[in-house]
């Protein structure tokens, strides 16, 4: 039988992608198609066209990759710089399910032994139930992101376990890294807020205790840390008893609504804002500002984004994060100062986020063969999606991340 697969695509492929195909493609019948020079996307399995039929773009393609059924040769991160490159050159949108379209389809399913029912979904993929952003289910989504392993995490993250976007002071250099950006990070914000000896931190969304834990050994702060994650709360109380911290950290399995004893006379919230939901972020909003003393000041570092994807996108929301959800920044302030706050400054870190991004990659990339033995292949696959994914978002300008400081007034 004449191997054919891969020129079938090519040909119903064309009027969708403008031209020739951006990929050179390689099916697993031994047909190939498209530019020599262009990323090499392999197709490993009738279960990769099935996976793309059922759910056609981005979760389809993000299927089939993190199980091994599609595979592409060489760095993930240059590969896919240069598809979406050809995205805009193309200004391409999306695929248009015209009849010819539709009629090409079931060529390839054909040509490609495909017909049939839909694959399970991959064993990485979340699955989360409940009302949205119910404590249940936020419990739920949490868990399945951040109680992954700590030992995995260790494995992307700086020895601080710092896992938001770092501050890049200095140029990069053999004396200047991702642990030291974390460090200047967690400096900036502490000086932000006005910290000092003595005063009441809440840390809303801790994670694994990086800002927590700096703010009392380097500013003497009494901290509050809350967190929906078991393992983080695991971590950071280890920590806490080996640098003798007990009486200046307490760490919390707690909702960020259910927090008693406020208010602080500081609150800073990394990269948490983003997992409230819309709806729900009026009330986030409202948490930070009554558990903050008049006068204190509050540092939201948050994500932000613009788009059709608020969520960050179908394989964001299915594999990494479910009920995710970010917003131009613009937005955020008008929820912020609706809640009472007065904002005092805002300051863009697109940039540091991609630098940030560039060395978890690079060390995940280093450490590659002991994540798979820790956690298997499909997770691996998962995380440099994952890490590749955002890494473009943020280089491209698709997502941005903002610290804002925002007060609360002392009334008159």
């Amino acid at each position: 039988m004449t191997a054919v697969l891969a020129e079938t695509i090519a040909e119903v492929l064309r009027p969708v992608v403008g031209g020739e195909l951006p990929v050179r493609l390689k099916a697993w019948d031994g047909s190939e198609a498209g530019p020599a020079d262009a990323p090499v996307v392999r197709l490993n399995s009738p279960d990769a066209i099935r996976r793309l039929l059922w759910n056609p773009g981005e979760l389809g393609a993000a299927q089939a990759y993190v199980t091994g059924e599609l595979d592409i040769d060489g760095d993930l991160n240059s590969a896919l710089q240069q598809l979406w490159e050809v995205v805009r050159q193309r200004e391409l949108s999306g695929i248009r399910l015209t009849p010819g379209v539709i009629a090409g389809i079931g060529r390839i399913a054909r040509s490609a032994g495909a017909l049939g029912t839909p694959p399970a979904p991959p064993a990485t993929q979340a699955r989360v139930r409940g009302r949205l952003h119910s404590l249940i289910r936020d419990r739920a989504a949490i868990s399945h992101h951040y109680d992954l392993s700590n030992d995995f995490y260790g494995l992307i993250l700086d020895p601080q376990m710092a896992y938001s976007s770092g501050y890049w002071t200095e140029a990069p250099g053999p004396g200047y890294g991702v642990e030291d950006a974390q460090r200047d990070k967690l400096d900036l914000v502490c000086r932000k807020i006005g910290l000092e000896p003595g005063m009441r931190l809440l840390d809303v969304g801790c994670g694994w205790g990086s800002l927590s834990l700096h703010a009392a050994r380097q500013y003497g702060a009494t901290v509050v840390g809350v967190t929906l994650s078991v393992e983080q709360k695991a971590f950071i109380d280890a920590r806490i008893k080996e640098y003798g911290l007990a009486d200046q950290v307490e760490i919390r399995v707690q909702d960020y609504r259910e927090v008693p004893d406020g208010p602080f006379d500081a609150v800073a919230s990394l990269e948490m804002g983003e997992h409230v939901g819309q709806r729900n972020y009026p009330v986030y909003a409202q948490a930070l500002f009554d558990n903050l003393a008049p006068g204190g000041k509050v540092l939201i570092q948050q994500m932000s984004r613009r788009g059709r994807h608020p969520g960050g996108g179908p394989f964001i929301e299915s594999f990494i994060a479910p009920d995710m959800h970010m917003r131009p920044v613009g937005e955020t302030l008008t929820f912020l100062e609706g809640a009472g706050f007065e904002v005092e400054a805002v300051e863009g870190m697109r940039r540091h986020y991609v630098r940030t991004l560039e060395a978890w990659y690079a060390t995940f990339e280093q450490n590659q063969d002991r994540a798979g033995e820790m956690m298997g292949p499909e997770v691996v696959r998962v995380w440099r999606l994952y890490l590749v994914g955002a890494l473009r978002s943020f280089a491209e300008g698709r997502m941005g991340v903002e610290q804002i400081l925002c007060s609360r007034p002392v009334p008159l």
